[in-house]
């Protein structure tokens, strides 16, 4: 399938996720510039990690204005779909395309480490090469990781199925030492309504080849995707 990884001034993952696509995955990846209007026909476009615009104002705050992000949201309403992950995660909240927002860790420092995250629904396309409660380890590195909306908002979004991924210890037991940076719910990841949209502040493509220190669970993510869209 084909993907777009598009490339914000302040970026960092990009390169890492069109190398796990492509070099790793075998995938059709094309990088996609910030002040592009067109996805060139990408089927799932990818928002990666970083510090898009330096992370001023807000994290992804500006960056929801590039004018690439017209087009995403006009992708995501037609059903396409998309991936932010950690800086990307910010952006989508940030563009209304996903509820809630990140704010500072509860530490109030740069966090970067391998957690574990369980897997709340199957049943969407980011998740479908996987069961309901397989355990993942993925590593994490942010500032602004702590998820936090509404309590009745975050009620109603347990109800639907939106959160995809919570962090939980190696036993996939939910624990305040689990949660490395304070996130309600302990919320790793979260779908849209449509569930064609997901963020999460774990990297999945720096978990793609076993003998790295990342390992590869990150993987089972990207092969849902491929699985779906097949």
């Amino acid at each position: 399938m084909k993907w777009g990884v598009v490339s914000f001034p302040g970026s960092l993952d990009d390169g890492d996720a069109l190398y796990a696509l492509r070099d790793v995955l075998g995938q059709d990846a094309t990088r996609l510039w910030h002040k592009d209007e067109r996805l060139m026909g990408a089927q799932c476009v990818v928002l990666p990690g970083g510090f898009s615009y330096g992370d001023y104002l807000r994290c992804g705050a500006i960056a929801r204005f590039s004018p690439i992000m017209k087009s995403i949201a006009s992708f995501a309403a037609d059903g396409g779909l998309v991936i932010g992950t950690c800086n990307g995660f910010q952006i989508l909240c940030e563009a209304h395309l996903l509820p809630g927002v990140l704010v500072r860790n509860r530490s109030l420092s740069f966090i970067c480490d391998r957690v574990t995250v369980r897997v709340e629904n199957a049943r969407t396309p980011f998740t479908c090469a996987v069961r309901a409660g397989d355990l993942l380890r993925l590593p994490i590195k942010h500032g602004e990781g702590c998820y936090v909306a509404p309590e009745d908002e975050i009620r109603q979004m347990e109800e639907r199925g939106q959160v995809l991924l919570r962090y939980v210890d190696a036993a996939g037991a939910e624990t305040d030492e689990a949660n490395p940076n304070g996130s309600m719910h302990g919320i790793a990841g979260i779908a849209n309504e449509r569930f064609n949209v997901f963020g999460l502040m774990p990297h999945p493509e720096h978990a793609v080849e076993k003998r790295l220190a990342g390992g590869d669970d990150g993987r089972k993510l990207f092969r849902s995707v491929i699985e779906s869209v097949k």
